[in-house]
């Protein structure tokens, strides 16, 4: 007997994946503030900026082109061919063509992650339940910047190691060519090579724990493919302008004691952190996921988690990655966990409750995995373009960094006053005016900490905080004028300084320029070993705290 054609008009009706599509981007305009949240990070100007260096020079920079206190030393543009990609957008359709690239990346990702999951588990209405939670951990780092096409990257490389289990080793090939690609886009690359190796150890594991001869044979079979794998995703990741000298760069950079000391997404998870209403229960379900993988043998589930799990309790710049390797497991592992309820000797109300969800879920499942026209998402994107290039946009669609947290009006007081030889300001600042001023005013200090190094991310963090030698470190590189939140411990030491005079102040800035008797011949409020400082001049304000750069990075919740 013929199957039924399904009715043409369905295929025009939204389905779970446009429900994917559109998630996070609902997080973003509803939880993030929209285009302005997606440029909560000031490192996007100078990312636009390189890309721009790169265009107008045809090659890839080796040595600095935006501080005056470290110009022209060694620097690596690990993410150079984003740089150039979306400079390219930028030349062509502003901001608002970054914001929008960007989007669409976080939401294609969303869309492979969420097909993935639905094959493995078989259940549509879990799978998106599940992604919700994956979405909403997500977005403490839906900001428009390289790292985003790690998360693409993940889950493209997930899902061929999914199929590979499933018998299409063939697939293997593609990780190689795939990894140049993420070599040159993020330094998050090592991120695939553990990933296939963790594929490997999960049959080794196998291979060594199973009784029977043959079937340990097998298994040690079995994880040839994916040790091959990672070998050529590791040979394949030299495919760069700086060749092996990355990776020696990348490896000091995560082994400096400094990076988790003073670097916000380096410290611990927050568990008073808005997204922990996400991570909370994706941890907890992952951990029962962990146990049940472990006695279903399917060990390289358990690898992921509990590996990620440590990583993103450690590190938070770490739990994204955690939540994108968790969902698939975490899936599988409440569809079984239903499909037990529904054969296990437990009251009737649960039982029968686990059997209506699991036939409702299966029709679901069946009508919503019919072939669809996408019509939403397209119509969705097709909407916000229009309203990102509206003449007047509304707010959360105009594609500019928010200048309730940017010193917008400051700059451009800047720029129209007589142009400040040095400027110092914070280090996200100092991204900010890379993107505005560059190349005619270049930085003390940017985002780049990995560029600048431990000893003068100190330094800056001494002047920062207002340490016995700040004036001396300023003077060191000839700071005329100053640009700050007027509520830092700098901004308030600089108040009442007979050295330093406010020229502008718009409660989000506040410009600072050296008097007659500062600037290059400061003299210092304090004895040079900081015991006697002068407490009228040194005296916080209220609100004030220390600065670390740790809390100059907020991240959007």
């Amino acid at each position: 007997m013929e199957a039924l054609k399904p009715n043409p008009v369905i295929r025009l009706l939204p389905s779970l994946t446009d429900l994917a599509f559109l998630m996070p981007a609902a997080f973003v305009f509803l939880r993030m503030n929209g285009a302005p949240g997606m440029l909560g990070d000031g490192d996007t100007g100078w990312h636009v900026r390189t890309g721009e260096w790169i265009l107008a020079n045809g090659r890839v920079p080796s040595q600095d082109i935006f501080s005056y206190t470290k110009a022209g030393e060694p620097w690596f543009a690990w993410e150079w061919l984003w740089d150039v990609s979306f400079a390219w957008m930028y030349r062509h359709g502003g901001m608002a063509a970054v914001v929008l690239a960007s989007l669409l990346v976080i939401s294609a990702t969303s869309v492979l992650l969420f097909r993935l999951v639905r094959r493995r588990c078989g259940n549509a209405l879990i799978a998106i339940g599940v992604m919700f939670l994956v979405t909403g951990g997500c977005a403490i780092h839906y900001l428009a910047r390289p790292h985003l096409f790690t998360f693409l990257f993940i889950v493209i490389f997930y899902s061929i190691l999914e199929r590979v289990r499933e018998g299409e080793i063939r697939l293997l090939w593609w990780l190689p060519a795939l990894t140049v690609l993420w070599t040159n886009i993020h330094g998050a690359f090592f991120v695939g090579i553990f990933l296939a190796g963790a594929y490997a150890v999960g049959e080794l594991i196998s291979a060594v724990t199973n009784a029977d001869s043959r079937q340990r044979l097998e298994a040690a079979r079995r994880s040839t493919p994916y040790l091959m794998a990672a070998g050529g995703c590791l040979l394949a990741s030299f495919i760069n302008p700086y060749t092996y000298h990355l990776h020696r760069h990348i490896v000091e950079y995560l082994t400096d004691k400094y990076q988790y000391q003073s670097i916000g997404e380096f410290q611990s998870f927050n568990f008073h952190h808005p997204v922990t209403m996400f991570f909370e229960p994706m941890l907890l379900a992952a951990f029962g996921a962990a146990v049940w993988s472990l006695i279903k043998r399917q060990y390289v589930y358990a690898i992921l988690i509990l590996g990620w799990a440590h990583l993103a309790l450690t590190v938070v710049r770490n739990e994204p990655i955690f939540m994108l390797l968790a969902g698939l497991p975490v899936a599988v592992f409440l569809e079984s966990m239903v499909s037990s309820v529904v054969g296990a000797n437990v009251a009737g109300i649960l039982r029968r409750t686990a059997l209506h969800f699991r036939n409702f879920s299966a029709d679901f499942t069946a009508t919503d995995s019919i072939s669809r026209a996408h019509v939403t998402s397209f119509a969705a994107l097709a909407l916000l373009t229009a309203l990102f290039y509206a003449p007047h946009p509304p707010a959360n669609c105009r594609a500019e960094y928010d200048a309730r947290h940017y010193p917008a009006k400051a700059v451009e007081m800047l720029q129209k006053a007589s142009a400040p030889e040095t400027i110092f300001t914070d280090d996200e600042w100092g991204d900010y005016l890379i993107y505005r001023l560059y190349p005619g005013k270049k930085v003390f200090i940017d985002g780049r900490s990995d560029f600048y190094g431990p000893k003068f991310n100190q330094k800056y963090l001494d002047v920062m905080n207002v340490r016995y030698d700040w004036e001396s470190n300023l003077n060191r590189y000839h700071v005329d004028t100053i640009l700050l939140p007027p509520n830092s411990p700098l901004a308030a030491t600089l108040k009442e300084s007979r050295h330093w005079h406010p020229i502008y102040d718009d409660g989000v800035a506040i410009v600072f320029r050296a008097g007659a008797l500062g600037g290059r011949n400061q003299v210092s409020v304090v004895s040079s070993d900081g015991k006697y400082r002068d407490h009228r001049i040194a005296k916080p304000q209220p609100g004030d705290r220390t600065i670390t750069i740790s809390n100059l990075r907020s991240e959007p919740s």
